[in-house]
């Protein structure tokens, strides 16, 4: 199972800093999560970039394996 972390308004919206999710690609993760957590969840991952296994993607067809981790980054201000 991937596990995806949370982090910011991504962590408020799904009300977890972290979780594990069985799925083959991206794609399916973030549905499988936006429908766990709900919309509000979606609309924060709309804008937040995410990084599977530390390099950008922004493919719904990215695969994953089952030791992926995905991290959910919602824009950050500050310099």
């Amino acid at each position: 199972m991937a596990e995806v972390r949370y982090f910011a308004a991504a962590g408020e919206a799904a009300g977890v800093s972290d979780e594990h999710v069985s799925a083959d690609t991206l794609g399916a993760l973030l549905t499988l999560v936006t429908q766990r957590h709900g919309p509000r969840l979606g609309s924060v991952l709309n804008r937040c970039s995410v990084l599977v296994d530390g390099s950008f993607s922004a493919d719904p067809k990215t695969p994953l394996r089952a030791d992926s981790r995905v991290d959910v980054l919602p824009p950050f201000a500050g310099g």
